[in-house]
């Protein structure tokens, strides 16, 4: 049997690597599995053997303690991968195939599927619409930050590229195109962004990057990143991006004096749930971005909302935060006519298009997240370092695929 090593959360602050199971086309129980998910079968799916798994801030909310995740769930939800083994029910995916997989589970059958919303799939988590790999609450779907990962509904989810050599020439590009390139995006499509907007991002992290990435692919006259980060900062200003120091105050001003005047067209939020107030020394103010964002907007915009936002934070600041629940100026939201878009990104929905820019030399977001490859053994540096701030898109190695 082939060995399958994988990076588990074992408490706050800890991850290790581990060794698990090679997967099989059926789904075990294990930590974070659904009882009402033990024993289904997988014959959709297909066995991957990994090529590149991103380490995301959505795994750092757990790896922090910030979520009910059970110690030794297998992370991984940004998977990139060749097919090794195919269940006897896939048709078009053959083994050998290079290919990305949308950390959304979807089925493909439900009527969200078929309206394009893989992220809210009916069929694939007993416990609540959508579903994603190695995550909490999510169906105890194993997670892809290892040598092997199971993929189910294969013929639906993969996203295979077409020409395998060009591919590998582009990977740590392509390998953005499970998650973080279209999340950003969506972020960026749902605030409204268009040809000429001016674009507030909130959060220099990945998926703010990513997101300033696409404000600027979709034909933004100005993109304004803020954060706290100097070196995050600094990544944003290297691919044309302006910022806004967050540890000065608020944004407002600093805004003012890039545009003239103190607001934007379209606001994304990239921070979530863990979110700092303004200004040097700011302690955790969860709904700090939303507001902020709802003052900075102009009438009539929209907010795209691809950070992350929980039911459930046993670290919350008070009660209500460990319920998810804000203090919002609705009120703002409402008196100005503004639009809000949260939840998953259906990555379906968007990464062939952008599989096409990147292949097509439209858009380097490898560059512009400044990703980093390193081996599956060096997981706990990585996680370490990345909570720690650096300006860096961690890409684990599992298997060697990654020069």
């Amino acid at each position: 049997m082939t060995g399958n090593k994988a990076v588990a959360y074992k408490e706050a602050g800890k991850v290790e690597v581990i060794d698990i199971d090679y997967p099989t086309f059926e789904l075990k129980d294990g930590p974070g599995v659904n009882p009402a998910n033990v024993g289904r079968p997988v014959n959709h799916g297909v066995i991957l053997k990994t090529v590149a798994t991103n380490i995301c801030g959505s795994d750092q909310h757990m790896v922090r303690g910030r979520t009910t995740a059970p110690p030794n769930l297998v992370l991984g939800h940004e998977i990139t991968g060749e097919v090794v083994e195919v269940g006897r029910d896939v048709e078009f995916i053959k083994v050998g195939d290079l290919c990305s997989v949308p950390f959304n589970i979807a089925c493909g059958r439900c009527r969200n599927c078929k309206e394009r919303k893989t992220g809210i799939c009916l069929n694939v988590n007993p416990d609540r619409p959508g579903s994603a790999y190695g995550y909490v609450d999510m169906g105890g779907w194993v997670g892809g930050q290892a040598n092997y990962v199971l993929v189910p509904y294969a013929d639906w989810n993969l996203l295979k590229f077409p020409d395998k050599d060009r591919a590998m020439e582009k990977i740590l590009d392509l390998a953005m195109l499970s998650d973080i390139f279209p999340t950003g995006f969506h972020g960026a499509v749902s605030a409204g962004v268009g040809v000429g907007s001016t674009v507030y991002v909130a959060g220099a992290g990945p998926v703010g990057l990513a997101a300033a990435t696409s404000a600027h692919l979709l034909g933004a006259a100005v993109v304004i990143v803020g954060d706290m980060n100097e070196g995050r900062l600094a990544q944003a200003r290297s691919f044309g991006c302006e910022t806004v120091d967050l540890s000065k105050g608020d944004p407002k001003d600093q805004i003012e004096q890039i545009l003239g005047v103190p607001e934007v067209d379209c606001g994304v939020d990239a921070v979530g749930f863990e979110a700092k107030g303004h200004g040097h020394d700011a302690k955790e103010a969860p709904a700090t971005v939303l507001n902020s964002l709802m003052e900075l907007t102009a009438a009539g915009g929209a907010l795209g909302i691809p950070g992350l936002y929980v039911t459930g934070d046993p670290g919350g600041i008070d009660e209500a935060a460990k319920k998810g629940a804000l203090s919002l100026s609705l009120g703002t939201g409402w008196a100005k006519s503004l639009s809000f878009t949260t939840g998953q990104c259906p990555v379906m929905k968007y990464n062939r298009q952008l599989m096409m820019a990147i292949l097509n030399d439209r858009v380097s977001i490898a560059k512009n997240v400044n990703a980093k490859a390193i081996p599956l053994e060096e997981a706990p540096k990585g996680y370490a370092e990345f909570d720690a701030g650096a300006a860096t898109k961690y890409v684990l190695n599992p298997n060697g695929y990654l020069s």
